[in-house]
């Protein structure tokens, strides 16, 4: 009886309606935490019951402000938000896509080990940026074009201090290194050590908009850092950073 009630009140179309605002709204504030926009949100909502106060009292100069407000409102929370809008729309394309990331062989990975074990024997400063399925060149600048097959002595060779190329990044896609001396975004966020300076910031701040990945061999130390999805895995040695890099380019199975 309750379930032919239901069914004449909420139709199938119904529901399916239901669970996608629900989704939605999920979508929306789970955007919101993960990009730390709750303060933002709280603002927005105490001006709504601002506005809701001045239409109550019929306060017409103020409403009016409110309504042009709106409007300014939404184009400032597109320019706020705009890194993360990308990255989430990136990552909504990659799980759309057939094709498997990632064409860099092993012998590739294997050089660009090599490359990373000889300068932090030697403190060379580097970062190499990797590319998988998002491509990075709108969120690169000042990048110098190479299209050099990837080997442990040019590698080395870009990142020798004194050089013309050393202060920047170099992306590889697939089994080329593309471009030298590129500058990244660096990243905003708070929880990196006070001593990674510049060059982590970088190799942080590109794999948070974008799926790329990225090396980092420390000048003060020697140090091999791999930045992930906006993380920043520290102090690893050669061997691990193979299978690590091995994993992210799906060229093995990661590990559980």
């Amino acid at each position: 009886m309750l379930y032919e009630v239901l069914k004449e009140i909420f139709s199938l179309k119904d529901a399916v309606d239901v669970l996608a605002v629900a989704l939605f709204i999920y979508g929306v504030i789970y955007f919101l935490v993960v990009t730390k926009g709750l303060q933002i949100l709280r603002g927005i909502i105490f001006i709504g019951v601002f506005w809701l106060f001045a239409e109550l009292l019929q306060l017409s100069t103020l409403s009016w402000i409110f309504e042009k407000l709106w409007t300014v409102g939404l184009f400032s929370i597109v320019v706020i938000f705009q890194p993360e809008i990308r990255k989430a729309l990136a990552k909504i394309g990659e799980r759309t896509k057939v094709i498997r990331f990632g064409s860099v062989e092993e012998k590739s990975i294997e050089r660009i080990v090599r490359a990373c074990r000889f300068m932090s024997d030697r403190q060379i400063g580097a970062l190499i940026v990797i590319e998988r399925s998002a491509n990075v060149d709108d969120i690169v600048e000042g990048c110098v074009y190479i299209d050099a097959t990837i080997s442990p002595e040019i590698l080395i060779t870009i990142f020798y201090p004194m050089t013309p190329l050393h202060d920047g990044a170099v992306i590889v896609k697939g089994d080329r290194i593309a471009y030298a001396s590129c500058v990244l975004p660096l990243s905003r966020t708070a929880n990196l050590p006070k001593k990674y300076g510049t060059r982590h910031r970088a190799a942080v701040g590109i794999t948070e908009e974008s799926d790329a990945v990225a090396v980092v061999v420390s000048e003060e130390s020697g140090e091999i850092s791999l930045a992930v999805e906006g993380n920043l895995e520290r102090n690893l040695d050669p061997e691990i950073l193979r299978d690590r890099l091995g994993e992210l380019l799906g060229l093995r199975d990661e590990k559980d």
